[in-house]
């Protein structure tokens, strides 16, 4: 395939000799891989599930590379179950840069589709907050799909304008991620079409609008907090070029350098570039610390609708015929819905929020009705009836078609888990299972 001549100008400027192995290299399989999810399983349990072969990345620790030819790895059961997000390896470079400790609260601000969100839930372990925004409408409702999936529970799901979200959360974050859109140079091996779509005019305006997320995504920021910044781009002027108009355009902010074991460096130190030769697509990113330590800010909190006393012994009820440990999240009922909130959450009004914590159901009449994510963020102990099965359990295939299957078990609304991690659930009743898997998700 022909490159465009001033893409490959550019390219020379950044890599040098490496540019001629970029371009023999290019029409070679692009990398693939995925990144396993702790809170549905450990890469010691998923691995030898896996019906193909996975080996270690170097880019994240709980990233593997898959065979570039594995086919319909999205209707395999563990990925529907949640056990693994399939990414290319070097996007999971800019997680590991921010390195995440439990109980921070982590704004991922240009999130979908939800697989670095994913990286930050699985190294939260439940604790904490991540926040995701997105502010194109229609790809926020793939990230909440992808929330739902995992099994993350202590979130928030947002599509807002990045300025006016980071200045109503000003300091309270202790940590922010920047996957800014771009140009997507890095994409190129496996999208031709990205080629054309390229040209220096689209280059120039996605750097001015990194530049733009950038200050608003610094405002969030607590003192002495971190920022990173990442694209999937080999442009100068979207990466070193950002940095250096990022440092002078926001004076808080510090380079903050690090000693990673991939990628190529870079003119600054807190900044690395990978490339095809390191054995990723294409990717860069940088990381910020904000002066000062006088730790995260408080916005005003949550106001739940108070329930009535009718609303609340359904819930009560509702809640103890499902579990048997219930999740340390706070109901709350907004309209016909029921949520599971994380506790102590900013106030979300007129931020667009799409989902905070977990829909648990929608109440009809004198009955709640459970939704998918209630279960597929809970664990097998936790439920009241759980119905086993292993990945490749004819009942499997059975349940993630949408059909009714077998279910030995007392009646009721039962957990399905495959492989140890709740995938979906159904109804009980007369030793079938009624299917509940939603119908947007089946095969």
């Amino acid at each position: 395939m022909n490159l465009p001549s001033e893409f490959l100008k550019e390219l020379k400027t950044v890599l040098g000799q490496d540019a001629e192995k970029y371009k023999e290299m290019f029409d070679q399989p692009a990398f693939r891989g995925i990144s396993v999810n702790r809170l549905k399983i450990t890469p010691e349990r998923l691995l030898p599930l896996l019906p193909f072969a996975a080996w270690q990345s170097p880019f994240y620790k709980d990233g593997y590379y898959i065979p570039a030819d594995t086919e319909g790895i999205g209707a395999y059961p563990l990925h529907h179950a949640g056990a693994f997000y399939v990414q290319e390896p070097s996007a999971a470079s800019a997680v590991s840069l921010l390195d995440v400790q439990k109980g921070e609260k982590i704004l991922d601000l240009c999130a979908a589709p939800g697989g670095k969100s994913s990286q930050i839930a699985s190294l939260l372990g439940g604790t904490g907050l991540i926040w995701s925004n997105e502010v194109v409408k229609n790809r926020s409702r793939i990230l909440l799909s992808n929330f739902e999936r995992m099994g993350i529970s202590a979130g928030v799901v947002s599509s807002c304008r990045p300025e006016k979200l980071c200045s109503r959360l000003e300091g309270y974050f202790d940590k922010v991620l920047v996957d800014a859109p771009c140009s997507g140079e890095g994409m190129f091996r496996k999208n031709h079409d990205a080629v054309a779509e390229w040209s220096l005019e689209h280059v120039t305006a996605c750097a001015n609008r990194q530049i733009s997320i950038l200050q608003s995504a610094a405002a969030a920021l607590r003192e002495g907090g971190v920022l990173v910044y990442s694209t999937c781009t080999f442009s100068y002027q979207e990466n070193e070029g950002v940095v250096q108009r990022l440092l002078e355009a926001c004076p808080e902010l510090e380079p903050y350098d690090m000693e990673e074991p991939f990628g190529r460096k870079t003119r600054f130190s807190n900044a690395v570039r990978i490339t095809p030769m390191e054995g990723g697509e294409g990717h860069f990113a940088a990381r910020f610390r904000k002066k000062g330590n006088n730790g995260s800010a408080k916005p005003s909190g949550q106001h739940y609708p108070k329930m009535n006393k009718d609303i609340m012994k359904l819930t009560e009820k509702f809640l103890d015929d499902i579990f048997l440990v219930r999740p340390e999240l706070i109901p709350v009922v907004r309209g016909d819905k029921l949520c599971l909130v994380p506790d102590n959450l900013p106030d979300t009004d007129g931020l667009n929020v799409i989902r905070s914590g977990v829909l648990a159901g929608v109440i009809v009449k004198n009955r709640i009705e459970p939704e998918h994510a209630l279960f597929t963020s809970s664990s097998p102990s936790a439920l009241r009836r759980v119905l086993a099965l292993s990945a490749d359990d004819k009942r499997t295939d059975e349940f993630l078609s949408g059909n009714e299957i077998d279910c030995d078990g007392e009646s009721g609304y039962t957990g399905v888990a495959v492989e140890g991690m709740i995938t979906g659930f159904g109804k009980c009743s007369g030793g079938r299972l009624k299917n509940k898997y939603p119908k947007g998700l089946r095969r």
